[in-house]
């Protein structure tokens, strides 16, 4: 391949992987998705009791079926799921290993909270246990970057391995910014998503000091997250790991690629106005910047998947932010939040619901947005309520994402042609 500084290259979306609470592949993850059947359950732990809610969305994975002991020794969970779906990635991309020039080839991992598991169990030690050390590889495997680095080594990666930790945006700006090395002829292929797996005593109690997690639903756990509903109480943690192949487009045609989509826009603000407090202004700008990036106007959107937590908070402002943008053809958008069925996995959450929004659109599905029975006044849209739709006339989808902290980062797909 040449590299010229020509007009911006496109992206294909050429593989896909996910380890979630839906499934441990993309396919199977969609497919509960799409029977907007809830992963979310109660918490199968011996300190699940003393929680307020023990909710969470758990993946059933067995480190011991992909790593053997002296290697799963040195991984934490958040290391071993990213590994095992960046291998599923590469396995549905059929790209060759090793590549041609590993240096044009970069690794971009989101991830909010590193390896607290191993984190929680060091502290455990000293502090409960009274012991006077801790495992040797503590800081080696908790540490934020070790997916990226675990992929990068196993795969000989010469290229850019880097992390992005924006909190709930952290696996979108992980997606945007491959895909900005990609389009402007830095890099010629990117394995880029995000991995979390923050279910550990010390981030759950965490994040119930922060009034930010759903009650358990009285009558049906696994109904505890409400995106939209005027019921909604918060948002269940999760943990997972989703992956995407991203590839320069001629690159994808010419090994004859099967290609998911094409990644067209991406737009990144900062709300610089408060920690916890979303900003219909950022948001709104943050999916404007998609759109110019992308070269669309609002009335080529076809759907959006919604960031859609399931608090009061974030959901009325993500409404009036979208009614913002798009005006009247906002009340035409079909909106589907999926985290009312796999929960909040933080960082690696917006790679998740971009690999669902794609095959649904490939699918001619649109997803739905579960447990939403009581309408809310301020979210008045059409949020796809409690039954997908089939036979849906999409092509091109936004997909949003708004992090504590202030980062907006939104991604813009389309079906390839």
């Amino acid at each position: 391949m040449t590299h010229s500084a020509a007009a911006p290259r496109r992206v294909a979306i050429t593989g896909l992987g996910a380890l979630s609470p839906l499934g441990n592949t993309a396919t199977a993850a969609y497919e509960r998705a799409v029977s907007g059947r809830s992963a979310i359950r109660l918490l199968p732990t011996d300190w699940a009791g003393e929680l307020y809610a023990p909710l969470a969305g758990c993946v059933d994975f067995e480190a011991e079926r992909h790593f053997d002991p002296p290697r799963s020794r040195m991984l934490d969970r958040v290391s071993q799921l990213a590994l095992v779906a960046a291998r599923q990635a590469l396995t549905d991309a059929r790209l060759p290993l090793p590549f041609g020039d590993p240096a044009r080839v970069g690794i971009f991992m989101g991830c909010g909270m590193g390896g607290p598991t191993t984190t929680d169990e060091g502290y455990h030690m000293l502090y409960a246990e009274r012991s006077r050390r801790v495992r040797p590889f503590l800081v080696l495997m908790s540490m934020s970057n070790a997916p990226a680095a675990w992929i990068g080594i196993e795969l000989a990666v010469t290229g850019p391995v880097l992390t992005y930790c924006t909190a709930c945006s952290s696996s979108a700006v992980s997606l945007g910014e491959a895909w900005l090395r990609i389009r402007h002829d830095q890099l010629d292929l990117a394995i880029a998503g995000g991995a979390e797996a923050p279910l550990c005593f010390g981030v759950m109690k965490a994040w119930e000091a922060l009034h930010a997690l759903a009650s358990v639903d009285p009558d049906d756990p696994s109904a505890s997250c409400k995106p939209f509903a005027r019921d909604r109480s918060g948002l269940v943690l999760a943990e997972g790991a989703a992956i995407l192949i991203l590839e320069e487009w001629s690159h994808a045609i010419a090994r004859e690629a099967t290609i998911y989509g094409e990644l067209l826009g991406y737009g990144l603000t900062t709300d610089a106005s408060h920690v916890t407090r979303p900003s219909v202004t950022g948001q709104a700008a943050a999916m404007l910047a998609a759109l110019d990036s992308a070269g669309c106007q609002p009335s080529t959107i076809d759907a959006i998947n919604a960031h859609g937590t399931g608090t009061q908070a974030n959901d009325g402002v993500e409404t009036a932010a979208i009614k913002q943008v798009f005006a009247e053809h906002a009340y035409r958008l079909p909106i589907s939040a999926t985290k009312a069925v796999h929960g909040h996995l933080l960082g690696a959450t917006a790679a998740l619901e971009l690999v669902l929004a794609l095959l649904a659109v490939r699918h001619g599905m649109l997803l739905p947005t579960m447990h939403l029975q009581e309408r809310d006044e301020a979210c008045d849209l059409d949020y796809v309520p409690n039954v997908a739709r089939r036979d849906a006339s999409v092509t091109t989808v936004m997909s949003n994402s708004f992090a504590f902290g202030g980062t907006n980062a939104v991604l813009i797909a389309r079906m390839p042609r």
